[in-house]
């Protein structure tokens, strides 16, 4: 097992894939990484970053990627938003951490109990900026299947809509779908 330093760049999207996987097996058995070294972090990140992976996940309270992944304070580059859903500016954030900071790996993570996708799959009226998020769920939606399957779709929809990016495509950048599961802790890779 290798703890990533904050000041060390990986470049490989396997070994960024390993880490997280890595640091979920710890959350889930509650052997936590020492962390105890948050002044020495920041000092070395003072001047930039070299996170490895950029994770796009919900907003929700309940899904927090730096905890479940069990990474250090620089390790990740998190975009959230309520459903995990692509617009022009999280576009923007993925190019950013993928062109300039030299990310080589991009995670959409989806979770069990999003009451983004439910708003969504149960078609109820919604206040308009609500509507909006909603209106980006829908693909999954028309995929079919039960709303644990929606959301998985909705996954696969982002995955789809990021493999598309042009800085993306350009960086050979590899894109990963993962699912968080609220109730057990874990994550699985789709």
């Amino acid at each position: 097992m290798h703890i990533h330093k904050p000041d060390e760049q990986v470049t490989s999207a396997e070994k960024a894939l390993q880490l997280l996987k890595e640091g979920n097996a710890r959350f889930v058995s509650g052997m936590f990484m020492n962390k105890d070294c948050h002044s020495e972090d920041r000092e070395l990140l003072k001047s930039s970053q070299k996170p490895f992976a950029v994770v796009l996940c919900c907003s929700d309270s309940r899904v927090a990627p730096e905890i479940f992944f069990d990474q250090k304070l620089g390790d990740i580059f998190v975009i959230r938003n309520a459903g995990n859903i692509t617009d022009e500016t999280v576009l923007g954030s993925i190019e950013y951490a993928v062109e300039h900071l030299h990310t080589p790996l991009v995670v959409v993570c989806g979770h069990s109990c999003c009451g983004a996708v439910t708003a969504a799959y149960e078609g109820s009226e919604l206040p308009p900026n609500i509507q909006s998020i909603a209106e980006r769920i829908k693909p999954a939606i028309s995929r079919g299947g039960d709303l644990d399957k929606v959301i998985h779709n909705h996954v696969e929809v982002v995955v789809e809509q990021v493999l598309e990016d042009e800085f993306v495509k350009e960086m050979g950048t590899k894109v990963a779908g993962a699912y968080y599961d609220i109730h057990t802790g874990e994550v699985a890779w789709l």
